[in-house]
């Protein structure tokens, strides 16, 4: 039997939100194969839906991603037709993301994606409430983390 309980697997803060993230990317990929998008590319539609004609940097700060990772992504969404990219008239350096025509219409079509997932996750034992409750939870969470991420003062033990 282990003495140290931190490094026991059900006292872990970090599997349950690793593996629901997992599970939830798993619920949406039925809905995302229909439309033919990844769910990393959703994510950059909706940020796009929501903000049309953004740079790479913008996106990637809404997405907490790094442009190493967006870069490529974004090139086959390109090839896709969904985006294009152009460089910024102000300022070369910067790469602009727009939504094509097609990439626009897709938005209609998604549209049924989250009360279609409501419906797969919500219960009596998971109401909405609930679920609004645990976004508001991880949304400080990431901002603590986000804003944390260099510093360690020690002064809370916690098993992430």
């Amino acid at each position: 039997m282990m003495k140290n309980k931190q490094l026991l697997l059900k006292n872990q803060v970090c599997f349950p939100i690793y593996s629901v993230s997992r599970l939830l990317t798993k619920a949406y990929k039925p809905y995302l194969d229909e439309l033919g998008i990844t769910y990393p590319q959703y994510l950059v539609l909706m940020v796009l839906w929501e903000n049309d004609g953004l740079s790479v940097n913008q996106i990637t700060e809404k997405l907490l991603l790094n442009t190493n990772t967006l870069s490529p992504l974004l090139k086959r969404m390109e090839k896709m037709q969904l985006i294009e990219r152009s460089r910024c008239k102000k300022d070369e350096r910067s790469v602009i993301i727009k939504l094509t025509p097609n990439g626009k219409t897709l938005k209609i079509k998604a549209l049924t994606i989250p009360e279609k997932l409501s419906s797969d996750i919500l219960s009596d034992r998971i109401q909405m409430e609930d679920m609004l409750h645990l976004k508001d939870t991880l949304c400080e969470l990431i901002n603590v983390l986000n804003n944390k991420s260099d510093t360690k003062d020690g002064s809370q033990k916690l098993t992430v």
